[in-house]
């Protein structure tokens, strides 16, 4: 079990926690008293740990919660240095990068323009002779987008007959904690990382957010639909839970 030290500032409505992990290394915990939190809630991020602590909720109690979550605490930021790798892309170096799930090896050629293709498990970023690390980034993320959209485009005709209506627009891009929305307007958002881990959580995700075309919110109604479409979505759902900030973090290593 982690231990606390002594804060170093007085009580106020942010503070920072130092803690101790089973290890023996120390993190600070950003510790928000929100008037408007109902609930304890602590998040590990690639911007590190944060509670959130209601305005009625004693410190101590807020440091109970945290040792009930020790085990997933340190979970979670033990996966930092193997999935957010410290060091971003590195220009015709020995790399590997994430694709539905897979590690592939990436192999560096020249061409005329700046694109990356998948060949024989593979991933190839072709640049010309003066191209730099902006232009490889911004390369992998289009095919990082190509790659989404295509699954998409393989996903979305087994599913959309057994809904209502259709999302009038889909768009994919980054998104820093959601895995994706349904706006009012029905447009639909999905996050760009959802390519780099499994087919089968990204499709899920897509599913999920198409089930709110029928249920506009998260209860038990909207899941039945969800189980009805997605059988396996528990699975699925664990597994983002657990590798999600992973993913979050390669992908923003990889292009940005």
């Amino acid at each position: 079990m982690f231990s606390f030290l002594k804060p170093d500032k007085p009580a106020s409505s942010i503070e920072l926690w130092p803690v101790v992990l089973t290890s023996g290394e120390v993190i600070e915990i950003r510790c928000v008293h929100d008037a408007r939190a109902r609930r304890l809630r602590l998040i590990v991020n690639e911007k590190g740990v944060r509670l959130t602590i209601p305005k009625r909720c004693s410190d101590r109690l807020a440091r109970q919660f945290l040792a009930e979550n020790t085990a997933w605490l340190e979970s979670q930021w033990n996966k930092r240095p193997h999935l957010q790798r410290n060091a971003g892309l590195q220009l015709h170096a020995d790399e590997t990068v994430f694709l539905r799930g897979s590690s592939l090896p990436v192999q560096w050629s020249e061409a005329k323009f700046a694109q990356v293709s998948l060949q024989d498990k593979n991933i190839v970023i072709a640049l010309p002779a003066k191209a730099g690390l902006p232009q490889a980034k911004r390369a992998l993320k289009e095919f990082y987008l190509q790659e989404a959209r295509k699954d998409i485009g393989t996903w979305m005709p087994k599913y959309l007959p057994e809904f209502p209506s259709a999302p009038l627009a889909i768009k994919v891009r980054a998104l820093s904690s959601l895995w994706g929305s349904l706006s009012p307007g029905d447009g639909l958002l999905l996050d760009l990382s959802l390519v780099l881990g499994k087919a089968s959580a990204f499709e899920y995700v897509l599913v999920h957010e198409l089930c709110h075309l029928v249920h506009r919110n998260h209860s038990r109604s909207f899941w039945c639909e969800v189980e009805k479409h997605f059988p396996d979505w528990r699975d699925e759902r664990r597994y983002l839970h657990s590798e999600g900030l992973g993913l979050k973090a390669e992908l923003k290593r990889l292009t940005t």
